[in-house]
Order: structure tokens, then C-alpha cells, then sequence
């Protein structure tokens, strides 16, 4: 699926566009993606600040959707767990980047080209226009090849 079409769909996905969540950049190399979320009535917790679960909304499906677009159908790729940290009260307009860097997927795929399952932490800030850091996420892939991949027949050849 293109970027720009996928993009577009996640903005309308009920679980983004009813927290006020926006996919602001999608690249068509699936390498980066940029996301923002303003400060609203419905995404406010009780004290005026962005409800910590929109906060970690934001961040939940890129890494694994880019690293999924990266290593292909023949592997298997899920989200295994996710922690947050918040450091600050989010007010105003808040952002996420994505950047994915090649030894990550290299590093991956020859984890799971030894038979076995793969697993690597992604972090991610959430930070406030001036830059300044609001909250910490980390995510840890998870990743195998498929039963019957060709890689996977390739490994138990030798």
C-alpha cells in the first residue's frame, strides 16, 4: 500500500481521529513518520493535560508497521510490549517521530534468520512544540519468519 494512502486511512481510523490523533508525514521509503496531537476538550484528562493513554495512542502502530513494510510477508511481526514514561504535563500541540534505521532491520531479520524469534526496544519521545520532552515510549518488536518462508527453508538446508 502506498504511504500517502495508508496515511491518509490512519487519520480516519476511529482510535486516532476521536482522539484528536494526526498522521502528519507517512514517507514513501516507510523510514519515517512524523504525528501530532493538539490539546483538546476530548483529549484532556481531569487536570487540563493530555490524557496519558492518547499519549501512548500516538505511538502505538508505527514501529511495527514500518518494520513489517521492512522485512517483508515472510515474517511474522507484532508489538510484544510498550512502556511509557511521562516526564511532563503535555499542553498544547504534542509530536512523535519515527525513524527507522537500516542496522535495525538488518539487525532483526538476522535474528530471525536463525530460527528463532526476534526482539528489539524502538524509542520514541513525545515532545511539546518547543521541544521539550513530555513523555518517553518504548516499544519492543517482536519478529520471526514464517513457517515455510523461503528463508526459513534456506537455514534448515544447512
Amino acid at each position: 500500500m502506498k504511504a500517502s494512502r495508508l496515511r491518509r486511512g490512519m487519520n480516519l481510523w476511529p482510535p486516532f481521529l476521536f482522539a484528536g490523533i494526526r498522521v502528519v508525514e507517512l514517507s514513501d521509503d516507510y523510514r519515517y513518520a512524523k504525528v501530532r496531537m493538539r490539546l483538546r476538550w476530548f483529549n484532556r484528562n481531569y487536570v487540563g493535560t493530555h490524557f496519558g493513554g492518547s499519549l501512548f495512542a500516538m505511538t502505538d502502530p508505527f514501529w511495527m508497521l514500518m518494520v513489517l513494510r521492512h522485512l517483508g510477508r515472510e515474517h511474522v511481526v507484532w508489538d510484544r510490549a510498550g512502556e511509557i514514561e511521562f516526564v511532563r504535563p503535555g499542553r498544547g500541540t504534542v509530536y512523535a517521530e519515527f525513524r527507522l534505521a537500516e542496522e535495525q532491520v538488518d539487525d532483526l531479520r538476522s535474528q530471525a534468520a536463525e530460527g528463532g524469534k526476534a526482539l528489539l526496544w524502538f524509542p520514541v519521545d513525545v515532545v511539546a512544540e518547543d521541544g521539550t520532552v513530555v513523555a518517553r515510549v518504548r516499544k519492543q518488536v517482536y519478529a520471526r519468519l514464517k513457517a515455510g518462508s523461503p528463508d526459513e527453508r534456506a537455514s534448515a538446508e544447512v
